[in-house]
């Protein structure tokens, strides 16, 4: 697993939009419960408004799988969570749609989204994915947000970067403070090997989902 450190990146003014195809799917929850030994668990629905309603008590999320075309995924290490390795991931603000909370997120953590015609945009998970912060987690962002969240609801998205790992800048577009000091490419087991415990089973979840494409 080779290691990547952040470079500067040029803007690019011209922008092209990805096109995502017409999606209709079912919402599903990750639910912990004594009485299970998985903590996995569907909750069918054919309404809309379910799949567009995140579990109450959770934070609205994006997660991207971003693939490069060996098929590796994008991981960074965390400046403030000592070999947490994660995939990019952030709030969906109000009004604001998972595709494009996703590009934004991309292009404020990465970079690479000033480059975005270099990126195509693959599959969506069709359902909203839980995971709970820990005790220790859930009080350092509460102070940090001015909110008490039980966790985080994700929508995830998968997208294909085409571009050079020169153009990866982990200061992002400067608008927000860098949050990690590293990055790398690599496989789902290595991606799920570096993850935090509280997300890994969310990261199952989605690799199983993505995995036509990444496998």
């Amino acid at each position: 697993m080779a290691l990547c450190r952040s470079s500067s990146v040029h803007f690019i003014s011209s922008l092209l939009q990805a096109r995502i195809p017409s999606l209709s799917y079912f919402n599903c929850r990750l639910l912990k419960s004594r009485k299970l030994s998985s903590p996995l668990s569907c909750v069918l629905s054919s309404s809309s408004s379910a799949m567009d309603t995140p579990p109450e008590g959770y934070r609205r999320n994006v997660g991207i799988c971003l693939i490069n075309p060996s098929k590796k995924i994008f991981a960074t290490s965390r400046l403030d969570v000592p070999d947490s390795w994660q995939m990019p991931q952030g709030g969906i603000d109000a009004s604001e749609d998972p595709r494009n909370a996703a590009i934004r997120e991309l292009r404020e953590e990465t970079g690479v989204f000033q480059l975005i015609f270099l990126l195509r945009y693959m599959f969506q998970a069709p359902y909203w994915l839980t995971y709970d912060f820990p005790p220790e987690t859930r009080e350092k962002l509460r102070i940090q947000w001015g909110s008490d969240w039980t966790g985080q609801a994700q929508k995830w998205l998968l997208f294909k970067f085409n571009g050079k790992d020169e153009e990866v800048n982990l200061l992002g577009d400067g608008t927000e403070k860098a949050e990690f000091g590293e990055w790398t490419w690599m496989s789902s087991r290595e991606v799920l090997d570096h993850a935090v415990e509280f997300k890994k089973q969310v990261y199952q979840e989605v690799l199983k989902v993505f995995s036509p494409y990444i496998e």
